[in-house]
């Protein structure tokens, strides 16, 4: 692995204001990712996973700390570099799958390659083949509404690998799917971190990605509590 991390965080707060009250979703955390890795992140709900997540994928700002990823400093982004980074470094798999309703499988794929300002032959052909290799290729022309969660998912997946970004974030991706479906999209995911070189960091709550982790995030009241997550 290079010895640079791809992942580098110092002091990462961030400082939700609830009424009269400061609530922190994350207070300071401090943490080095290297590149290739598969990191899970445990915690219960309210531990500060989603916010994490939130703010490597460029969707939310901090209120104070330092983070940089795939040698872009986050924090000093414009809202127009933003934007290309959430298009071109990360990619995001949602528990709710986030596709949009009107749009076909394939145009669910295209269109953040399209938006980023790929041209549209060969970004099709890029979407046929993860499509293909993700086993969706009989369901080309259907909308979302016409799907299984499993098969939602692996859209979605597709969506996030069409522009090439080295990391994946990936929130609960199994949250919404059964046994079998979910243990899918890990080995999916496992994949694509082996086999593909990207960078996986995935929050769960469950133990469905343990055995293909190369490393554990425990947070508790947004604090990285310890690098292995005992289990109770």
């Amino acid at each position: 692995m290079d010895a640079s991390p791809i992942i580098d965080a110092e002091n990462l707060t961030r400082i939700y204001r609830l009424g009269a009250a400061d609530v922190a979703g994350l207070a300071g955390v401090t943490f080095r990712i290297a590149p290739g890795a598969f990191v899970v992140l445990k915690g219960n709900s309210g531990s500060g996973k989603s916010t994490l997540l939130a703010l490597l994928g460029g969707l939310d700002r901090p209120t104070r700390g330092r983070l940089r990823v795939a040698e872009s400093d986050v924090f000093s982004l414009t809202e127009r570099d933003l934007v290309q980074y959430r298009r071109r470094v990360v990619g995001i798999v949602f528990q709710s799958f986030n596709l949009l309703p009107t749009l076909t499988v394939l145009e669910n794929v295209c269109l953040p390659a399209l938006l980023a300002g790929f041209p549209l032959e060969p970004t099709r052909e890029k979407a046929l083949r993860w499509l293909a290799w993700l086993g969706m290729q009989g369901r080309l022309h259907h909308l979302p509404g016409e799907l299984s969660g499993g098969e939602a998912q692996r859209t979605a997946i597709a969506r996030a690998l069409i522009n090439d970004p080295p990391v994946i974030l990936a929130d609960e991706p199994t949250g919404n799917l059964d046994t079998r479906n979910g243990h899918r999209v890990v080995e999916i995911l496992s994949t694509l971190n082996r086999d593909y070189g990207r960078t996986v960091v995935m929050a769960t709550h469950s133990t469905v990605a343990d055995a293909v982790a190369t490393r554990q995030l425990c947070l508790r009241d947004g604090l990285i509590v310890d690098d292995q997550c005992l289990q109770p």
